[in-house]
């Protein structure tokens, strides 16, 4: 199914096949809520033609939207330094990465893959 759009506490997928649209709660979706971006395809666990669950895929690519400049030789904050992702989620990336950058993120982890060029 194709995440379509959150409205409060619920989730709106639509199955690509039928146009049907399904909603999970916010207790349904859990940590996945970090990686949902609009049109994402998800597979959703159903149970007697309900949704109870989903499972996003093994990684996804999402957008920098805040990230604080690296001044060259600081190295008293470590590797990495936070990154706010589109979704709202923090994750550390690697110091040269900016805002705007489109990176790769591990689901199952929650953790910077690499950057993407798109």
């Amino acid at each position: 199914m194709e995440y379509l759009y959150a409205d409060g506490s619920q989730y709106c997928f639509m199955n690509t096949s039928t146009y049907d649209q399904d909603f999970l709660s916010e207790e349904q979706i859990g940590d996945a809520k970090n990686f949902l971006k609009e049109n994402i395809v998800c597979n959703i666990l159903l149970f007697h033609g309900k949704p109870i669950g989903l499972s996003l895929p093994n990684f996804v690519n999402l957008k920098i939207t805040r990230s604080d400049p690296w001044v060259k030789g600081d190295t008293a904050s470590g590797d990495t330094k936070p990154a706010t992702l589109e979704t709202g989620y923090v994750i550390q990336v690697p110091p040269f990465i900016e805002e705007g950058e489109i990176v790769r993120i591990d689901t199952r982890s929650g953790e910077y893959v690499e950057r993407v060029k798109e």
